[in-house]
């Protein structure tokens, strides 16, 4: 049963893109149709895209222009909206062989927000064999330790059994990190925890917004709040093409923020510590740790589960070689941004998980169970097929029959 789950969107996208080839011999008239309404549609969903991405970057411009820890201040307290000088942001940052400059970017970051540094805690994981990795942390504990909570060090072991990745790390240093909250007297309730990418840079007010929007949510504690990924820190030293996807892909979640029934969590994002708990942290099992941990949560809140935008952005790094300056460098950074597509397109460590949890989930509404793996599917399976139809679906017909054409079709 797992195995046929894994094996199905590979052999779902092979079978969209062979049977327009095979069906063309017989049924040509027919498939030169099916593609013009695939162009209708693509036309129409580009539209909703742009709109979408419009009223997105509208909010992302408002939101910017605001004092964010200003407006928690201003809020009154009350046993339905928690006093936001208690909020505590708790980030955690899995790294592996990231350049020292990078890693400091990150926690500078962290550290000049504007969000009161008693109530910021960054938490680094390394392998406990990564001895450069140690360094790197002790100098960031020098440097910026004033200037946190507290700037905590893990040591992940690789356990036996793991798959070595950012999601096992996460689940190595999640418990960790709670047993340092608690050891601190922390109320899970009060504490905001943040999945960050060790190349991602916060917004200056992103603390401070998503305390403003969890304060305020009767149902914080079963939200997760996702913001706006921008790959510009080494947008222009990429080749153009890589260029072009890391904007397509900010593009995307702008227009999934304006969707928050499709959002569903991506790359770095931030919950309660009590909604970590109750999903059990990260899974050791798997390599993409966000759309999995969306997935736990979604099943660990029954359904209830609330997908929040978080109208600013987050600076990351678009794929790029370690070994910068040499020949095949342009080679092996479209290959980074290849495999990175390649990864999150295939479905492989989504659908199998989500499919048999959505049939042991009868309290979960069939609709919402329903339209939530829709959208999954979906995605998986237009990422791959989609822009290979729009460019060759329309010739496919005329390529195997000389004797083929529109006209012909339309007298048949």
């Amino acid at each position: 049963m797992q195995r046929a789950l894994e094996v199905a969107p590979g052999a779902l996208t092979w079978t969209i893109l062979i049977a327009p080839v095979a069906a063309s011999f017989l049924f040509a008239p027919y498939i030169a149709v099916a593609i013009f309404l695939i162009d209708i549609y693509w036309f129409v969903r580009t539209a909703t895209v742009v709109i979408g991405i419009r009223s997105t970057y509208r909010k992302m411009k408002a939101a910017m222009l605001q004092d964010w820890w200003q407006r928690c201040l201003a809020l009154a307290v009350s046993p339905a909206t928690p006093d936001p000088r208690r909020i505590v942001h708790a980030v955690l940052i899995p790294t592996y062989t990231e350049p020292y400059p990078i890693l400091r970017e990150t926690v500078r970051a962290i550290a000049d927000a504007d969000y009161p540094a008693e109530n910021k805690v960054v938490a680094i994981i390394t392998r406990e064999s990564d001895r450069p990795g140690w360094e790197n942390v002790h100098r960031l504990q020098q440097e910026f330790g004033d200037r946190l909570k507290a700037c905590l060090h893990i040591k992940d072991p690789l356990l036996p059994g793991i798959v070595v990745g950012k999601s096992a790390a996460m689940a190595y240093g999640g418990p960790v990190l709670r047993r340092e909250l608690d050891a601190m007297g922390l109320n899970p309730k009060d504490v905001i925890i943040t999945d960050l990418d060790s190349d991602f840079r916060v917004h200056r007010q992103y603390f401070a917004y998503v305390t403003y929007q969890y304060v305020q949510d009767p149902k914080r504690l079963e939200c997760l709040f996702q913001p706006i990924p921008m790959f510009h820190n080494n947008l222009w030293r990429v080749p153009f093409a890589v260029r072009i996807m890391a904007s397509a892909c900010t593009q995307w979640q702008m227009f999934l923020s304006s969707r928050p029934d499709r959002l569903v969590a991506f790359s770095s994002y931030s919950m309660s510590l009590d909604l970590v708990i109750k999903a059990d942290y990260w899974d050791d099992d798997v390599i993409p740790e966000d759309s999995r941990f969306y997935w736990k949560s979604f099943f660990a809140t029954h359904g209830r589960l609330h997908m929040v935008p978080v109208f600013l952005p987050i600076y990351g790094d678009a794929p790029e070689a370690s070994d910068r300056g040499m020949p095949w460098e342009r080679v092996k950074t479209h290959a980074n941004q290849y495999n990175q597509i390649k990864r999150w397109a295939w479905g492989v460590s989504d659908v199998p998980y989500a499919t048999v949890r959505l049939l042991r989930h009868p309290e979960i509404s069939l609709w919402l169970r329903a339209r939530r793996y829709g959208y999954m599917i979906f995605n998986h399976l237009t990422w791959a097929t989609l822009p290979l139809l729009l460019l060759l679906g329309a010739a496919l017909p005329r390529l195997l029959s000389e004797d083929w054409n529109l006209t012909l079709a339309a007298d048949q």
